[in-house]
């Protein structure tokens, strides 16, 4: 009996922690587990060729919002050329409604609901090698002979302390992020979040955090991404964890880590203020600036003290910050969000990240979108299209606001123009708003630019905007 677990991730640098969880949980259970990761920018008949030769009697699919649709059309093929075969699905976009799931894919068996590692084991050891009826198993939805479908509820969650350190061995994560968690749940309940569906934080143990952070260390791994959502809710266990990689730090080892800026206490800035450059980063949702929003979004933000954290972590100038805006949310219409975006750039972020809200299914905003007036894509990832106080036009404006953002700012490679320039404009949103209208008026957009021609690019803008001035920029672009 074998199984095969396949993850299909964004990028070839990600790896999928949720199937090697699952392989480690099931180590000691006789069923052969083998594991394949590809990419949604893999041709889907390679994929399908390579998943076919596993000669698997069960393929498993991890399913997300970025490669759900990808994932559906390979496992319909799959049915087709190996109808024997067992296809079950598993992860966040499977899980939401997986009844519903089941009625529209005929050749899905059975999907894992919420956290999947004891119900993996149980499939395996109960039902595959024991024979036991799938209606003895909970946290899974299947299909009866008789084409009922079945719902058996939620498992209880694991102790974090019995999920297993799955990176040994490293071959396979050779110039990959490695991801690692030492807490599921969230204390906090963004209405835009899954994560908030779970508000019990469990933590993993020091005890077995700091050999696993060691091996890293020994390892000289580039980096490694805390998938803690937001790691510093407990303070005792955040500062133990900085402490541990500031005084074993080689030099070599990058740790990111999502946190919230205004819980930071005074303890915490200081030690971070210590570490050598570049040992962490940080990743910091501020998504609006509009106390109306933040209320109505049920964050917990103080944003006069996420200013004040945010500096003095920047004025050492020895961690990169990434903070993070989200346009759509309630009570955000365009002028708004050029208020919000104009405080957050004003903290000077390493990376400004402009997203767009996506409506997932199971949150609170999914279930209370006629109260906004809130319209997103049927299709993944379900990226919002208006609402009551943002219409589509002002969406698409943002849209040019985003990639404008994504390569004069995040880039890094105009940041001395960008410097100046910004300074004759009458703030930071209406430079960016006239970047992407240039850009728009010039049949810009949608061309792989090279470097060269972005500088080419930002010249002629800037001799359109300024021409009185534009020569004085010239030292600026070539300095950059």
């Amino acid at each position: 009996m074998k199984v095969l677990l396949v993850a299909v991730n964004a990028k070839y640098i990600h790896s999928n922690l949720a199937v090697y969880d699952l392989k480690a949980y099931t180590e000691n259970i006789p069923v052969e587990v083998e594991l394949a990761e590809y990419t949604i920018n893999q041709q889907q008949e390679e994929i399908l060729r390579d998943i076919y030769e596993h000669k698997a009697d069960v393929v498993a699919f991890s399913c997300y919002i970025w490669n759900i649709t990808y994932v559906k059309a390979l496992a319909e093929e799959l049915h087709k050329i190996a109808p024997q075969v067992q296809i079950w699905f598993g992860g966040p976009e499977a899980s939401y409604d997986a009844k519903q799931l089941l009625r529209e894919l005929s050749y899905v068996e059975l999907v894992i609901v919420g956290e999947g590692e004891e119900t993996f084991a149980q499939l395996l050891q109960k039902h595959l090698l024991d024979g036991e009826r799938l209606e003895n198993i909970v946290g899974i939805c299947y299909r009866e002979n008789t084409g009922e479908i079945c719902d058996n509820g939620i498992r209880e969650y694991l102790p974090m302390d019995k999920i297993p350190f799955v990176y040994h061995n490293l071959d396979r994560f050779a110039h990959k992020i490695l991801y690692y968690e030492t807490s599921r749940g969230c204390p906090f309940r963004c209405s835009y979040c899954l994560s908030s569906i779970d508000k019990r934080v469990r933590l993993r143990s020091l005890s077995l955090v700091f050999p696993e952070l060691q091996f890293f260390l020994d390892h000289k791994v580039d980096q490694v991404k805390f998938v803690d959502r937001t790691f510093n809710c407990k303070h005792d266990h955040a500062m133990a964890i900085w402490k541990y990689i500031t005084e074993h730090d080689k030099g070599i080892t990058n740790f990111h880590f999502e946190v919230a800026a205004d819980l930071l206490n005074e303890e915490e800035i200081e030690l971070i203020r210590r570490m050598r450059p570049g040992l962490i980063q940080l990743e910091i949702g501020i998504q609006s600036a509009n106390p109306e929003t933040i209320r109505e979004i049920h964050r917990t933000m103080d944003l006069k003290k996420v200013r004040a954290k945010v500096e003095r972590i920047r004025e050492k100038g020895n961690v990169h910050q990434h903070l993070d805006l989200i346009a759509g949310l309630p009570y955000e219409n365009y002028e708004s969000f050029g208020h919000s975006f104009n405080e957050v750039y004003a903290m000077h972020p390493d990376q400004l990240q402009l997203g767009f809200l996506k409506v997932l299914h199971g949150s609170f905003m999914y279930d209370n979108a006629e109260a906004y007036g809130l319209v997103w894509q049927d299709r993944p990832p379900y990226e919002v299209l208006f609402t009551d106080w943002l219409p589509y036009g002002d969406v698409i404006r943002l849209k040019k606001v985003e990639e404008m953002v994504e390569v004069h700012y995040n880039s890094g490679q105009f940041a001395n123009t960008m410097e100046h320039l910004v300074k004759e404009f009458p703030s930071p949103f209406d430079l960016y708003v006239e970047l992407g209208e240039y850009y728009e008026k010039n049949g810009l957009f949608g061309i792989n630019h090279s470097r060269l021609a972005r500088y080419e690019n930002l010249w002629q803008f800037i001799r359109t905007q300024i021409p009185d001035r534009a020569d004085s920029y010239r030292e600026w672009l070539t300095l950059d």
